[in-house]
Formats: C-alpha cells, structure tokens, sequence
C-alpha cells in the first residue's frame, strides 16, 4: 500500500509539472518565446530526459537483483532444511526428537524474518536466535554416533546447520531498503522538468494533455516497479513464506 501511495504522489508530482507548464506560458513574452530559447530548453531537457534514463535504468536493476538475491537466499535455506531433515532421518530412530525439533524451529524462523523484512527503517536492533533453533542445535550436539556412518551424518547436519545460519544471517543483515531515497527524489524532480519544459511552448490541447498522462502514469507505473521489486517480502510481488513453511512434512504420529 505505501508503494502505491508513493508511485501515486510522483504521478500527482510529475503531472502536476506538465500543468505547471500550461499555467506558466500565457504568461511569458515573446522574447520568451524565440526560436533560440527553444533551442536551448529542448537541449538542456534532452540531457535532463538521458540522465533520468540512466538513473531508471539503474534503480531497476538494483532492484531486480535484490529481489532475485533475497528470493535465491530464500530458496537455499529451504533447500538447506530439506536436506539438514534428511541426514537427521538417515541418523536412525533416535534422532526422531530432533526432527520434531527442526519443525518447531520453521514457524518462529520465518515470523523473524518477514517481519524483519518488512521494517520500515531496515535497521533491526538486535538479531536474535529462536529459542527452537537452539534447541535444535544443543540436541544435535549431544548425539552420540555408534559408528562411522552416524558420525559422518552428525558432522554433515552440523555443517548443513551452520550454512542455514549464515543464510539467516544474511537476510537480517540485508533488511530493508536497497534504493537510496536521494535517487527517487531527483529523478522526481527530472521527470517534473522535463514536464514542465513539454508544456511551455506548446499549445495545451485534449490530445497533449492525454498524452502527458499517459506518459506520467506510465513513469509512475515504473516508480512502482523499482519499489516493490526493492521490498520483496511485502507487497504484490512479495516472496510468500509458505515455501519456507511448507519445506518439511509433519511427522506420522
């Protein structure tokens, strides 16, 4: 929702540049009007208008990579839980315990980080182990091998383990925004020059102003883009938790 409050305000913003320019026109000269000031507003908007298509450019890329960054981070910690579920059940019997405790360990993990995720300064405080995830992890320590095999399973968990926290780690560490909020407010502030300079030589007519709407919508529309691709956890193109949740069967009683 407060992607689409913003996408909306630099609509409003950046239309409002191209009546700025409407209003401002009735009231300049004719010497305002010469070919050579034209000349020269049309040179200074074609640099502003390639300046803001590289900014854009690059606020969309950064922020595919960090969808795609935090969507694989996702990924790989599943895939490590599966796998971590595995050795445990390759363990024997007695390690029923702690596949029960793995599962506990799921709910509370992934309430962490989508709420982590979605703090809207991006600085959590302090990171915080969940209480299960410990007690996993004290239980896997305290196995006791009887043979080679055991052993080996004991020390691949405890590795498996360990590249789960780091994941976790990582997302916690890469919490929030990616996208300076200074990128957004001068490509804003491009994007409304280059609407103001369209409108201030020419006539304001029905086909004009349409055009400028669609053409702010459409600038809007990316605004849009590049913020909910930055904030993937929330929002319509927000990565579901139910990958993460559903990673491990419940145990047949």
């Amino acid at each position: 929702m407060k992607n689409l409050l913003i996408s909306l305000l630099v609509f409003a913003l950046i239309f409002g540049g191209a009546l700025a320019g409407m209003a401002v026109r009735p009231l300049l000269s004719d010497h305002h009007l010469h070919s050579d000031s034209k000349d020269v507003v049309k040179l200074t908007t074609g640099l502003i208008g390639t300046l803001t298509a590289l900014v854009l450019g690059l606020l969309i890329a950064s922020a595919k990579t960090t969808f795609d960054q935090k969507t694989n981070q996702v990924r790989q910690m599943t895939a490590t839980i599966i796998l971590l579920d595995d050795l445990v059940t390759q363990y024997g019997p007695e390690a029923t315990t702690l596949r029960k405790l793995l599962r506990q360990s799921i709910p509370p993990m992934a309430d962490r980080i989508w709420r982590e995720q979605a703090n809207p300064t991006g600085k959590p405080a302090v990171f915080e182990s969940s209480v299960e995830a410990w007690a996993f992890y004290n239980e896997l320590e305290r196995l006791s091998p009887n043979n080679d095999t055991q052993r080996s399973l004991q020390s691949r968990a405890i590795a498996a383990f360990t590249e789960g926290a780091q994941m976790r780690l990582q997302l916690f560490t890469q919490a929030g925004r990616s996208i300076p909020t200074p990128f957004l407010v001068i490509m804003v502030f491009w994007l409304s020059v280059i609407f103001v300079s369209a409108t201030l030589f020419a006539r304001a007519n029905i086909v004009v102003t349409i055009s400028l709407f669609v053409c702010a919508l459409s600038f809007a529309g990316a605004i849009f883009l590049v913020l909910e691709l930055d904030d993937p956890f929330t929002g319509l193109m927000g990565i579901s938790s139910s990958l993460l949740r559903g990673a491990l069967l419940p145990l047949s009683s």
